[in-house]
């Protein structure tokens, strides 16, 4: 039984600021005690705004509703999910409560025993928050990532030429062997990108990410119709039926949800189950300690993400022994349970 749930707020500071308006990455960190005695620690991230309202959410309306219900994260999350529904279905509410369902995941074990790890290692993408970065320090940045199996650079510069610069340099930089994907982060409407998509084709993308706004299901239907490149999205998507919707819509070839931004890792479960039966890869995105360890245990294998000087170990979120360990572009679980800095 939950006797009590207490939070803490960090905010780091990033190594490489991902812009003006995104000098840091902040944690809740959410630790929950039951009668026995035993304790599980989870964390709520987000990496701009909202941090001090999802921490009012867990002091106030999820610890009042939690105290008393079984350690059980299944039956908490859809308790706790329709009592927060008032305060939406998604966005704050779903990122404060990840904070709590990953605590009471924590109390499981590592997450590789508890869900069983399908395969011994997954390979890692090097991942930039780089659209502010001048041409030279992009080039500069896939130059550090050579010989990782994969990179991903940000697109949507004021112009189109500065994009097809920009990928033309990386991809000459990392060479045909290496996958490249683009992440456009909703910048576009249809018609740019039917052109941008068209125009940078010729880099032989494995995706583009979020090419429109996360929402508009039938514009990414439309869109992947119409081209032939895939097409990647979800990691602003913040609920099963909206992973399903753009599933049964054919809006995406790759879905990415952020076991944050969805709920917590019960959530992100029944999303996989869903993908897998559309047929669809699962790819999860950011939080590179956690997704890894799931990415391990998914059907269908997969990518990690892992943007560069900003994993939750890089930041001092994390306490050691960490849970995975990466080296030669390769992630493995070490069998450590996650555990969250204080």
């Amino acid at each position: 039984m939950i006797t009590d749930l207490r939070t803490t707020l960090r905010s780091v500071p990033l190594t490489r600021p991902w812009g003006a308006d995104v000098p840091a990455n902040h944690v809740v960190r959410v630790e929950v005690e039951l009668a026995d005695g035993r304790i599980g620690t989870g964390a709520a991230w987000t990496p701009q705004i909202g941090a001090h309202a999802v921490r009012a959410l867990l002091d106030h309306d999820i610890r009042d509703a939690a105290l008393g219900l079984p350690a059980h994260p299944e039956l908490v999350w859809d308790r706790l999910s329709a009592h927060l529904s008032e305060a939406g279905r998604g966005g704050l509410a779903t990122i404060a409560l990840a904070g709590l369902d990953l605590a009471l995941w924590d109390l499981r074990g590592p997450l590789t025993e508890v869900l069983g790890e399908r395969r011994p290692e997954i390979p890692v993408y090097g991942s930039g928050v780089n659209l502010h970065y001048s041409l030279d320090e992009l080039v500069a940045q896939a130059e550090r990532w050579k010989g990782l199996p994969a990179v991903k650079i940000k697109v949507g510069r004021p112009t189109l030429a500065e994009d097809v610069e920009r990928v033309a340099a990386v991809r000459s930089v990392i060479g045909p062997d290496t996958a490249l994907m683009v992440d456009a982060n909703q910048r576009w409407d249809r018609f740019r990108a039917r052109r941008a998509i068209e125009a940078l084709a010729e880099f032989d993308l494995f995706w583009v990410e979020e090419p429109l706004p996360a929402d508009d299901v039938a514009g990414l239907a439309e869109l992947r119709r119409r081209t032939g490149v895939p097409l990647a999205c979800g990691e602003n998507v913040y609920s099963v039926h909206g992973f399903r919707d753009l599933l049964a819509a054919g809006a995406c070839d790759v879905v990415q949800p952020n076991v944050v931004r969805v709920g917590g890792i019960t959530p992100f479960l029944r999303i996989c189950t869903v993908a897998d039966a559309f047929g669809v890869p699962v790819y999860p995105h950011l939080l590179t300690e956690i997704s890894g360890q799931l990415a391990l245990t998914l059907r269908q294998p997969a990518m990690v993400e892992h943007v560069e000087d900003a994993a939750l170990a890089d930041l001092g979120l994390l306490a050691e022994p960490y849970p995975v360990e990466i080296s030669g572009g390769r992630l493995r679980a070490t069998g450590h349970p996650t555990r969250w800095a204080r």
